[in-house]
């Protein structure tokens, strides 16, 4: 089918080999002292050496409205409108840069949609959206596939330490509902209302807290559902297999994939985290 229009997303996405996620992406940016790298310039294994060496914490940078014009130029081919899916606009000013981008680029129709997440739950509504593209379906229709994604996926997350959200600035109401005690592993998800990180549960150990995600995931969809996963790893790979399991033992799995989680987005959570997207049953365009 001939594509109706282009997908674009940024470098919130954490994107799945098994899903349809190979869109231009405007790229974010780290920061090591006078060190700045685009996210495709540095890989994870590069990022948990700096991060163990380099005297200064690295910050990030949001894409600009250059970057987002040229991934929309590329998604567009220069003739079919464009729709953009950016990270939460309460975690990155990623959507002011979007649209800032109209003014770069204004022969070119761009929805601008606030996924009000990121990583593999991002990962899930570029997969919506591309796939309708692919399909030959309308704009509309996308747009109506990435609400109804969005209404249905989760995403939890536990690290390590709360030391690298602590130095980005972006530990907040984690740290508040933690009491302040860092010792404690958090179940962190993202507020649909404020598009800001928050806790949701808590554990004492980090094998303790990848079992509080599985549960977490089970009391929002209900023991025995079947679930499709993305699920997310930092330095460890094995942290995302004990994750599946953990929720298999409670689920039956529709689909699973597993990513590393970008540098930029490790940067925030320190090396050691994992994570799972989920979301009940088949795909909406399937049912």
């Amino acid at each position: 089918m001939t594509p109706l229009f282009g997908v674009a997303t940024d470098g919130g996405l954490d994107a799945f080999a098994g899903l349809n996620n190979a869109v231009p992406v405007a790229p974010f940016s780290l920061n090591f002292g006078s060190r700045t790298y685009r996210m495709d310039e540095i890989t994870r294994e590069e990022l948990y050496r700096e991060l163990q060496t380099h005297p200064v914490h690295p910050t990030s940078s949001q894409p600009t409205p250059q970057d987002w014009a040229e991934a929309e130029r590329r998604a567009s081919g220069g003739l079919l409108p464009v729709l953009a899916l950016t990270i939460s606009g309460g975690l990155s000013g990623s959507i002011n840069a979007a649209e800032q981008a109209r003014a770069v680029v204004p022969e070119l129709p761009v929805t601008v949609v606030d996924t009000r997440t990121l990583s593999a739950a991002q990962a899930f509504q570029v997969h919506a959206a591309a796939t309708a593209a692919q399909r030959g379906e309308t704009l509309e229709t996308a747009l109506d596939w990435v609400r109804r994604t969005a209404g249905e996926t989760e995403l939890y997350f536990t690290i390590e330490t709360l030391e690298y959200l602590r130095r980005g600035g972006r530990i907040g109401r984690v740290q508040a509902t933690l009491g302040g005690l860092l010792n404690l592993k958090p179940v962190i998800t993202v507020d649909r209302a404020t598009g800001a990180y928050t806790n949701v549960g808590r554990a004492r150990s980090y094998k303790g807290g990848i079992e509080a995600v599985a549960a977490q995931v089970t009391s929002r969809y209900g023991e025995g559902t079947p679930l499709r996963v993305g699920l997310l790893y930092g330095s460890v790979r094995e942290d995302a297999d004990a994750l599946l399991a953990a929720i298999q033992a409670r689920h039956p799995i529709v689909w699973a994939g597993a990513a590393g989680v970008n540098p930029v987005l490790n940067v925030h959570t320190g090396p050691r985290a994992v994570g799972v997207a989920a979301a009940p049953g088949n795909w909406v365009w399937e049912r």
